[in-house]
């Protein structure tokens, strides 16, 4: 039996999955409120008591935050995860920690298609690498390098790279970001947070459609609002933040040389699919003269699974698993 989970800021997913030759298949998931637990210890505890599963052949956890080594100190939980520590409360004989980012990716050669929505079909190249970027919470990016024919996915921290700006209107932005934090990351735009930040950039006096003043419920009322085209300033809000995330993604494909694919994750891209469709992300993610014909040669997909990142972990604690 594998043990993955997918450790967030917000939420926790755990789940049991048997090892299949294709892709691991879930037996028992469970979503669980992070900060409700004083560590992931203590929350696989319950969670196996709950699935009344004693034995564990192999584990593997997505975090959010850097891994180094056998460690990991959460960005936004007040957790230090250690794998060593986890192997040895349950009797796991293989148990590893990978960046959230990182496990996501795992799941990319396992997909389906019915997970996935293409945004530009272009044309993969066979030998290719590919790069994932994901906005939610926060910014992440992970790339995918082809060794031998087989991804092999390695974590990167490019969310908390500094925000490329293009335009006149991001260049202010950008202004505003570095004179309230110091320094503008991507994810300061990039992320639910940073469609705030957006909003009330370009609309300092606010908007009746965004009520609340919490940074983790405006971005669902930004994006309603824009997408049913209730409010001007959501809508504007709205295409500035697509447009910004095709630019990035684009950055990310030339930096990684994704010629066999860019995938898109995160909660965000599902929930705004249409407003990806349109045109504006694809157009910002090709405009990179000289680079634009390679860019559009380049597969873009969005990752409709809301499990690709518990899913990628089993995929790795299989692998664990079959090495043993």
């Amino acid at each position: 039996m594998l043990l993955a989970g997918d450790v967030g800021g917000t939420k926790t997913l755990l789940g049991l999955f048997t090892p299949e030759h294709e892709r691991p298949e879930p037996t028992v998931v469970r979503q669980f409120a992070t900060l409700d637990f004083e560590s992931l210890e203590a929350m696989i505890a319950e969670f196996l008591k709950q699935a009344r599963q004693a034995h564990v052949d192999a584990a593997c956890f997505g975090v959010a935050g850097p891994v180094l080594g056998d460690a990991a100190r959460l960005t936004n939980v007040p957790w230090t995860v250690d794998a060593a520590g986890i192997r040895h409360r349950f009797g796991i004989p293989h148990a590893s920690l990978l960046n959230d980012l990182q496990a996501m990716a795992c799941s990319v050669p396992v997909l389906r298609p019915d997970e996935l929505a293409v945004l530009q079909e272009g044309d993969a190249v066979p030998d290719g690498n590919a790069a994932l970027i994901a906005a939610g919470t926060g910014l992440g990016e992970a790339l995918l390098h082809n060794v031998d024919g087989r991804f092999l996915p390695a974590p990167s921290e490019g969310g908390h790279a500094d925000f490329a700006a293009r335009t006149e209107r991001e260049i202010a932005l950008l202004r505003e970001l570095i004179r309230l934090h110091g320094r503008a990351q991507c994810e300061m735009v990039l992320s639910g947070p940073g469609l705030v930040n957006i909003h009330r950039f370009l609309h300092p006096r606010g908007c009746p459609a965004v009520r609340s003043t919490d940074d983790h419920e405006a971005p669902a009322e930004i994006t309603e609002a824009a997408m049913q085209h209730r409010c001007p300033q959501c809508v504007d809000t709205l295409d500035l933040f697509v447009s910004a995330y095709g630019a990035e993604a684009g950055n990310l494909a030339l930096r990684s040389l994704a010629t066999a694919g860019v995938y898109i994750g995160g909660g965000i891209a599902p929930k705004i699919l249409p407003a990806l469709e349109q045109g504006g992300f694809i157009d910002a993610f090709r405009a990179k003269e000289p680079m634009q014909d390679l860019l559009a040669a380049v597969p873009v997909k969005v990752i409709l699974n809301p499990q690709a990142g518990l899913l990628g972990a089993a995929v790795r604690a299989g692998e664990m698993g079959e090495r043993s």
